[in-house]
């Protein structure tokens, strides 16, 4: 069994083999629970609700720290390569891809700020193992980057509502209304998890103590108010706008579908192959993409919101730690999607990749030619993509 010293809250408890009715068993002897992990020195960090349930099987951390292993290398390798193709490739600095490459900036800085501190705490001893004002970092690092990456997918998909629903009718997107669209996105992130740090809110642990987020346990008007409020403004409202605008796509798409058909079955040929087809094709490819990026956000962050409102709203029966613990982790999941399906995916990106990493051994051919007497609208809607 456990020596004395390690049940006391200024010891670190250590998963040791014991015996008990059951030879050789790995883990926790009954009476342990997550107070002999805590700290003194963050105890204030911990949530009572938290003390409730004993501590997970030790290798739930050793299994979590390798999950998290295995997604910071795909991470750190999708978004470092959206963004050095995006400076290298003339192509691909157009208005669209620079809010494509501010999603892979928001990823790539919650990967290197959060990553390393779970997989840390994971392999020593499953608990913080950092100072309080870390922990503060740590969840507002994480919100800035979430709430960025959240706004900044709304801000695409309105982009492609206004190319492929608009078309000359909408107002380009310019360099210059990038940059605001980017700067409105980093505005709202930091603006919201900044707030904790002058009172409103606040910056605890979470789940099975590997990881620090704002508070939704607390059921103060504090607490509740500024959930509640995060939850509208940067889930939400921006979920409204993803919704909203591929729905018109979608309606769009299907009603030029049907007219193509219908003057097809007129001219008495079986399809049309002119350039508006073509720019059509080009635009269902695109729209498909980006709505498999969305549905993957919309599954990743919904377990997470669905658990924040329920804990500010007092219903906290099904939140346990490892409950709390397994939408975090498909949260931060996101980070290494996006770059290969919203980015690496597309013809252009390849492209990049096979003229300036052909390590990579990807081989995109180019099928643009100097003769294609392609409208501009095609190339305008292929360039966004």
């Amino acid at each position: 069994m456990l020596p004395p010293a390690a049940m006391t809250n200024n010891s670190l408890v250590m998963a040791l083999p014991y015996r008990d009715s059951q030879p050789h068993s790995f883990g926790y002897p009954e009476g342990v629970t997550l107070k002999d992990f805590v700290r003194e020195e963050i105890n204030d960090l911990v949530h009572p609700h938290w003390y409730n349930f004993p501590p997970v099987n030790p290798m739930w951390h050793y299994l979590l720290g390798t999950v998290y292993i295995i997604l910071f290398t795909i991470s750190f390798v999708g978004n470092s390569v959206v963004i050095n193709l995006f400076f290298k490739s003339k192509s691909l600095r157009t208005p669209a891809n620079m809010l494509v490459v501010n999603v892979a900036v928001s990823d790539l800085l919650m990967t290197l700020s959060n990553y390393p501190m779970f997989i840390y705490n994971c392999f020593h001893g499953g608990v913080w193992m950092f100072s309080a004002f870390w922990c503060s970092m740590y969840g507002a690092l994480a919100g800035v980057t979430g709430v960025c990456t959240i706004w900044s997918l709304a801000m695409i998909s309105y982009d492609r509502y206004n190319i492929i629903c608009n078309s000359f009718n909408g107002p380009k997107l310019t360099k210059g209304k990038a940059l605001l669209c980017i700067s409105w996105c980093w505005t709202m992130a930091l603006l919201w998890n900044g707030l904790p740090f002058f009172g409103w809110g606040n910056y605890t642990l979470e789940g099975i103590l590997d990881s620090c987020s704002f508070d939704y346990l607390s059921t103060d008007f504090n607490n509740t108010s500024y959930t509640l409020t995060i939850f509208v403004f940067d889930y939400c409202i921006p979920l409204a706008i993803v919704v909203g605008a591929y729905f018109f796509i979608v309606r769009a798409i299907f009603a030029h579908e049907k007219s193509m058909r219908d003057q097809a079955k007129k001219m008495n040929v079986s399809k049309l192959r002119s350039n508006e087809v073509e720019a059509q094709r080009a635009e269902i490819r695109i729209t498909k993409t980006a709505i498999m990026n969305v549905m993957l956000w919309v599954c990743c962050w919904t377990p997470y919101a669905t658990i924040a409102v329920k804990g500010v709203l007092g219903d906290r029966s099904d939140i346990t730690p490892l409950v709390t613990i397994l939408p975090a982790l498909l949260a931060k999941s996101l980070s290494c999607f996006n770059p290969f399906v919203y980015a690496i995916s597309h013809p252009k990106y390849r492209q990049a990749i096979t003229e300036h990493m052909p390590w990579f051994c990807v081989y995109e051919p180019d099928t643009s030619k100097p003769e294609d007497n392609r409208s501009t609208v095609t190339s305008t809607k292929d360039d966004k993509a």
